[in-house]
């Protein structure tokens, strides 16, 4: 028995774009089979006075997506952002060993929640979808040397938290907590491939 045909890239000169310039993003992309090209968004990513850290990452997806629209009219854009929160307050990216040092010391035994907003913008008809979706990760209690080694191995300074789970980073925590582990390295794969399924863009 023949199944009937759908259109995998919705309709016709549909473009996808991935408004990111972070290969991880990409390399998750990619799993879903789709054509797509990445551009990195021009975005501040200065927090609003008094905005929570799920609002902020909702805004900063659909800021991202919005970066790109002018340049492609008629695309359907993936726009996303992340935050990891300790103790009530927003972990950014390292940036230096000193600080990764300092991020992995505190969050030792404890509890790092993940939030990572998602947006799907139509650019042609204006739809915007919106979602924000928690992951969290709890750490092993962590030695000075562990934390070393594991540094220096990995060098995750360009990651929120301090770590790269699909890496050596895993090794790390005790437990793992949330729907979708594909949130944790940024990019919600489920939520993303419902958004593309509402635009008439199926990945089965």
């Amino acid at each position: 028995m023949k199944l009937p045909e759908h259109n995998s890239i919705g309709a016709p000169h549909t473009q996808i774009i991935l408004a990111s310039s972070s290969p991880f993003r990409k390399e998750l992309l990619h799993r879903l089979g789709l054509p797509f090209s990445a551009i990195a968004p021009q975005a501040d990513e200065t927090p609003l006075p008094g905005e929570s850290a799920q609002a902020h990452v909702a805004r900063l997806a659909s800021v991202k997506a919005h970066a790109i629209v002018r340049q492609h009219p008629h695309a359907l854009i993936i726009g996303s952002d992340q935050v990891a929160v300790l103790d009530g307050e927003i972990i950014g990216k390292p940036g230096d060993h000193h600080t990764a040092v300092r991020q992995l010391a505190k969050a030792s035994g404890k509890r790092m929640e993940f939030l990572t907003g998602l947006c799907l913008l139509n650019s042609a008809t204006h739809r915007m979808q919106v979602d924000v979706i928690p992951f969290s990760v709890v750490f092993r209690v962590l030695s000075a040397a562990q934390i070393e080694r594991y540094l220096h191995h990995e060098k995750p300074y360009n990651c929120a938290g301090s770590f790269k789970s699909e890496g050596l980073g895993i090794a790390l925590f005790d437990k793992l907590e949330g729907d979708d582990p594909t949130a944790l390295v940024g990019l919600p794969l489920i939520s993303l491939v419902r958004m593309l399924e509402q635009e008439n863009v199926h990945v089965i």
